[in-house]
């Protein structure tokens, strides 16, 4: 990953396998919203994904290794999160389980995990009125440790989703939940552009998945707890 590209790429991935999802249109809408020089993959293959089992890491699945090539072709990913039980859909866990190691086996002979320094943006919607704040939560911290470089601010957490994500003309916009869209856009695409190289602080797939990590320093603004789910 260049870290002046001037056509940044951008994975997206949604952690709902709803087919109407509410965060798969909110990744919508951040692919509207975004400056044109934006390249979007969007990842549709979670609910492929076997259960990470160490007994079965080799040979890596196929669909295991399909998602690490995408996220190795990305400048960056931008995750949407439902909240499930106060915390991150299992699926999405699972995928990030499986992107905390490596096959090993690149052209490039890489033998590092996929998402250490990658710059990752989190945004999450739900019909609830305080948005997915416990699952962002628990997603800022998986990322963190696989080392990841997580935006800090802003941070939209979308509420009552399904009043402001219309079916047919999506988000207003003008509306607010717009502009911190936008703004999380931008903090992502500083991330990219200022990122180095991906050959220092990466993690080993020979080393555990729960060594410190490093994070893109960052104040944080927590709104009160939600207690629904998306």
């Amino acid at each position: 990953m260049s870290s002046q590209q001037t056509s940044p790429t951008v994975l997206s991935i949604s952690g709902s396998l709803r087919k109407k999802s509410l965060n798969s249109q909110l990744l919508r809408e951040a692919e509207r919203f975004a400056p044109p020089t934006v390249r979007w993959i969007k990842y549709r293959g979670l609910a492929d994904l076997p259960h990470f089992n160490e007994d079965n890491e080799f040979p890596t699945p196929d669909s295991v290794r399909d998602l690490r090539s995408h996220v190795r072709e990305a400048s960056g990913l931008l995750i949407a999160t439902p909240e499930y039980n106060a915390s991150v859909p299992g699926a999405l866990k699972n995928a990030i389980d499986w992107l905390s190691r490596s096959d090993g086996d690149t052209s490039d002979g890489d033998t590092l995990s996929p998402l250490a320094g990658m710059p990752v943006a989190i945004v999450g919607a739900s019909p609830g009125p305080l948005g997915t704040v416990r699952a962002q939560m628990a997603l800022r911290q998986i990322l963190q440790k696989v080392n990841a470089v997580v935006v800090g601010q802003p941070e939209l957490m979308l509420p009552a989703a399904h009043t402001q994500l219309h079916e047919t003309t999506g988000l207003s916009a003008s509306s607010m939940s717009a502009d911190v869209l936008r703004k999380v856009l931008d903090q992502l695409l500083r991330l990219i552009d200022d990122s180095q190289p991906r050959q220092t602080n990466k993690l080993r797939s020979s080393d555990s998945p729960w060594e410190p990590a490093r994070s893109a320093s960052s104040e944080l603004i927590r709104p009160p707890i939600t207690v629904r789910q998306s």
